[in-house]
């Protein structure tokens, strides 16, 4: 780099910089880049040879086993309660012919199969994002092979933490993830990209209240049976109040939950297998028949249109899919695959052929309602509706975990008001609560469930959110074929045409009843929308105000160097958003308060679209000048699934790091003769570096070395102490060495004399000839939300006695 702090304080040498070619040739794809890209002054590069460690790497099959029993108790009780209100939803108009019954089998017996089973557990699964699953996994997976994010803060160091590389892939499947990652980079993409996604996560949330309803008002109805003097009032009323202490208990965490609850969902799924194998021994072996999908063809046939919406009650056999994937954090793929292989379909398999087989017998419509209960030998009718009521409680669990883990990732991409998020397992990570979604969910589940009454109604709403987010996930699917995964055009295209034709069909189904229910989903999916556009997009204004109105060096220099500024003992964490520069409302502190700590941190927070960065590759540090007045600009980057420390421990970390920092960077610039350095040139096409050239030159990004002591370095493989072994001989004398322990000492000294955290207080507001849409969403919108979120100082565990906030307005 040409200007980089290490350069700008080495006096009068001068470091000359040279872009050489790699040595492995350029491709069809490879462009040198431009100098600005890698000349850049914001630019801090370092060396990232240590891989950042994912959550999910190779696993014992201990843990697989013991991950998969807490896979069925967390996953699959939702999918195993669906056959209480399948069939009974279905024939709701009765059964028109025998044949029927064999149709509708069929269709489930496929549509479980080709939705759950081959697109979610033997696919979709592999398309996660260093073991994390759902909608926003896709989104950050995209993130890093094209430049899909609104806020501009991207760096090219972060690229090297993402280690994306596209080795061994032929050059036309290359050219065709190039001409995708060209086209997702338009304004138009990006935001179209950014609406599936929050639209998905909005349906899904929405998703989260209805669930719980559903399941857990099907199972109290089976009650009608055995005491038919219950009114629905007080079926309503007992189902709240399950619903209510199966939110108190989140608190204890999805580990402990999953632990309790899994004998009960595997005892659940072995008696509705065992009684599925009984029923289709004694009423029609027959019904085995279904699994020729000609039965499918001639269901249609015969019913035509009213066939062609009893699809939507049909995709009711697969709801719970979708927290399949976005649960995968909390779990892994070999734990998911190899429980709803080998548990979860036969059981519900056996389960929707038994009752296929007793309607076959039983035709009435006082059969079909209730035709899960009903079907189940007189003996075993309360056992099973214990197991019932709980069992539709854990399955309510996936949905929950699921909005839980949702709202993590929304807040790490500026997406949400700031809540609460706990941690609730030490032993996996991924595992999460929140006090106040755990709150809303509640509050909403109970409202439906008392404004409805009846499962009818919420399962049309259930429907729409379902068939939504499937057919958002096949899209960003596709296109995580096309970039990264970049696989043969052929399985893409199968995949596309397969899984699109068949989910488009299933919502024509479903809009078709548009005006009987599925309203209610889109109305609370709509606000969450709002919310999440609202917050984004003021997030992004406010960003690039400050890009806009950075400090310029000089102007910093000038601040620095007034003779009226006075340097108190200690240290100063000034927080900002910004990655680029200094933020304006640092020259605004000064000339309110004209007094600043011996040494300053500018830290930028930064949540990069990876689950996890290990710490060893978090810092990037870079000095602002004037060297002596120990001002520093430091990025700390975390995954989207990392926690962030407790203040202390963050501060302990941040000081080892930057005294490295120090060392190396005054090591690196004592050597006695110009350094020659050359940087690596890179493919604008992707985020890949190329292989390095042999030669004694150090590169760029190995100069400044935040992270690795200089010993470290030395130590490192593939050549690195061959190339550093002209630092090692070079002439040290003993004042220059005095001053780089000197230096550290200071550091150190000042954290001793106290830390204070400086935060920005900023308001935001809409300039003054802004159209009226635009003051109704910053004036009042967002500063409602920011006013009732979490305020910054808890999000970052900042103790209040050592918090100074700098109150300042922007106009955006």
């Amino acid at each position: 780099m040409a200007q980089t702090g290490s350069a700008r304080s080495a006096g009068s040498r001068q470091l000359e910089i040279v872009a050489v070619r790699s040595g492995s040739g350029g491709g069809a794809g490879d462009v040198e880049a431009p100098p600005l890209d890698v000349l850049r002054q914001d630019s801090l590069y370092r060396d990232a040879t240590r891989p950042a460690h994912g959550f999910h790497g190779q696993e014992s099959w201990m843990r697989t086993l013991r991950l998969g029993f807490q896979c069925v108790g967390i996953l699959h009780a939702d999918l195993g309660t669906s056959p209480l209100y399948v069939y009974q939803n279905t024939f709701k108009k009765g059964i028109t012919h025998d044949d029927d019954i064999l149709g509708v089998l069929s269709l489930i017996i496929y549509s479980f199969i080709l939705f759950t089973m081959v697109k979610i557990v033997f696919i979709a699964l592999h398309a996660n994002d260093e073991g994390d699953g759902g909608t926003f996994a896709l989104y950050s997976l995209i993130s890093r092979y094209a430049k899909v994010c609104l806020i501009p803060n991207q760096q090219a160091e972060d690229e090297l933490v993402t280690r994306y590389n596209d080795h061994g892939k032929p050059s036309a499947t290359l050219r065709r993830a190039q001409w995708m990652k060209h086209q997702l980079e338009k304004k138009a993409a990006k935001i179209t990209i950014f609406f599936l996604t929050i639209f998905a996560t909005a349906l899904a949330i929405s998703d989260c209240v209805l669930n719980p309803s559903i399941s857990v008002l099907s199972a109290v109805n089976g009650l009608k049976l055995r005491a038919p003097h219950l009114t629905r009032d007080e079926v309503v009323w007992i189902t709240v109040g399950i619903l209510v202490v199966f939110f108190a208990v989140q608190g204890f965490g999805t580990d402990k939950i999953g632990y309790t609850f899994a004998p009960v969902v595997v005892v659940w799924l072995l008696l509705i297998s065992g009684i599925g194998i009984y029923d289709l021994v004694k009423y029609d072996i027959g019904v085995l028949r279904a699994f020729n999908p000609k039965y499918i063809i001639d269901y249609f046939r015969r019913n035509k249109k009213e066939g062609w919406v009893s699809l939507g009650e049909i995709l009711l056999t697969f709801t719970g899919t979708e927290a399949l994937f976005a649960d995968l954090g909390y779990f892994s793929i070999k734990s998911i695959q190899l429980s709803s292989t080998f548990v979860l379909l036969p059981s519900v398999l056996c389960t929707y052929i038994g009752q296929a087989a007793y309607l076959r017998k039983h035709t009435g419509q006082e059969f079909i309602q209730n035709a899960f209960f009903n079907s189940i030998p007189r003996p075993l009718f309360w056992p099973m509706f214990v197991l019932a009521i709980m069992t539709s409680v854990i399955g309510c669990q996936a949905m929950v975990s699921c909005a839980f883990a949702t709202m993590s990732h929304l807040q790490t991409l500026n997406c949400f008001p700031r809540i609460k998020i706990l941690h609730t397992s030490r032993r996996y990570a991924g595992q999460l609560y929140s006090p106040e979604v755990n709150f809303f969910l509640c509050l909403l589940s109970c409202v439906i469930t008392i404004s409805f009454r009846t499962t009818g109604f919420i399962v049309k709403a259930h429907e729409i959110c379902v068939v939504l987010v499937m057919i958002i996930t096949t899209l960003l699917m596709t296109v995580v074929m096309l970039l990264v995964w970049k696989v043969n055009i052929w399985w893409i295209v199968v995949f596309f045409i397969v899984f699109m034709s068949t989910e488009t069909i299933y919502l024509s189904a479903v809009l078709y009843k548009f005006t009987h229910g599925p309203y209610m989903p889109l109305a609370m999916s709509a606000v969450l929308m709002v919310i999440m556009f609202v917050w984004h997009y003021v997030h992004v204004k406010r960003y690039k105000f400050e890009l806009a109105h950075t400090v310029s060096p000089n102007k910093v220099k000038e601040l620095l160097e007034r003779r009226d500024l006075k340097r108190v003992p200690g240290v100063g964490l000034f927080y900002t958003e910004l990655v680029q520069g200094i933020p304006p409302i640092f020259p605004h502190l000064i000339e309110k308060i004209p007094t600043i700590h011996s040494v300053i941190v500018f830290i930028s927070v930064k949540h990069l679209p990876i689950p996890y960065v290990d710490v060893s590759e978090r810092f990037l540090f870079r000095q602002v000048e004037p060297k002596e007045c120990m001002v520093f600009r430091c990025v700390a980057r975390y995954g989207y699934r990392d926690t962030l420390e407790m203040a202390d421990n963050f501060v302990t970390t941040l000081v080892e790091y930057l005294q490295y920092y120090i060392r190396d960077l005054n090591l690196f610039n004592n050597a006695d003769e110009p350094q020659k350095m050359s940087c690596p040139s890179i493919r604008m096409d992707s985020f890949t570096w190329d292989r390095r050239p042999s030669g004694h030159g150090i590169h760029a990004e190995e100069m400044l070395t935040p992270i690795q002591s200089f010993s470290e370095l030395t130590m490192h493989p593939v050549g690195m102490s061959s190339r550093l072994a002209q630092f090692q001989t070079a002439k040290m004398n003993l004042e220059e060495m005095l001053r780089i322990e000197e230096d550290q000492k200071l550091i150190q000294r000042e954290v001793d004399n106290g830390v204070v955290y400086i935060l920005g207080e900023t308001e935001v507001v809409a300039k003054p000839h802004s159209n009226i849409l635009k003051k109704v969403v910053v004036n009042y919108i967002f500063n409602f939300l920011r006013k009732n979120s979490r305020k910054g100082e808890k999000m970052l565990s900042i103790p209040r006695r050592k918090l100074l906030k700098v109150g300042i307005t922007y106009e955006i």
